[in-house]
């Protein structure tokens, strides 16, 4: 017997000052068997950072083709493409000729990824976003990890504060060079 997703339900309290984001956004998201914890307080971390007019989680693994978060325009068309994790060189090549911008958020240590993609062909490699979450932030968020939760999260430059009941969870978000 095949089994099935997890739902978790986020209530985020979202304060953006690099962008003037304020949002509280109620989050569904299914946790696929496959994927990891880390993967998934990414995927939702990633969700918030880029939060705006038609995003989007995608089906998932369910859909391979289609980008992990999206961001539409009113026509359908899509205008971001955000991956998470490590995506390989031709799925970054697809996003990069299907999206006018496409970003990827990492959980782990890029530079593996980055010598991998040294030697493949990705189309606008250097209008690429690539991002790292602090290892102990998502660490932390994965510890607290519950199917219902309620949590603030300010961004402010590249330092992220995560209000979590009592506890704040500090980390950083942080651009990383792809030549």
């Amino acid at each position: 017997m095949a089994q099935t997703s997890t739902i978790y339900n986020f209530e985020i309290d979202l304060a953006d000052s690099n962008r003037g984001v304020y949002e509280h956004l109620e989050l569904r998201v299914a946790r696929h068997p496959s994927e990891s914890e880390d993967y998934l307080v990414t995927r939702v971390l990633a969700y918030c950072l880029e939060y705006t007019d038609g995003i989007a989680f995608s089906r998932g693994i369910s859909d391979p083709d289609e980008p992990t978060i999206a961001v539409r325009d009113l026509t359908g068309a899509i205008g971001a493409w955000i991956e998470i994790g490590t995506p390989d060189a031709s799925r970054v090549h697809k996003a990069g000729k299907a999206a006018s911008r496409v970003a990827v958020y990492a959980h782990k240590d890029t530079t593996q990824m980055l010598r991998l993609w040294a030697n493949e062909r990705i189309h606008r490699i250097e209008a690429l976003e690539l991002y790292r979450l602090d290892r102990a932030l998502i660490d932390a968020m994965v510890d607290a990890l519950d199917r219902r939760m309620t949590f603030s999260l300010s961004v402010s430059d590249d330092d992220l504060y995560i209000a979590l009941g009592d506890r704040t969870i500090e980390g950083r978000v942080t651009r990383v060079a792809v030549s």
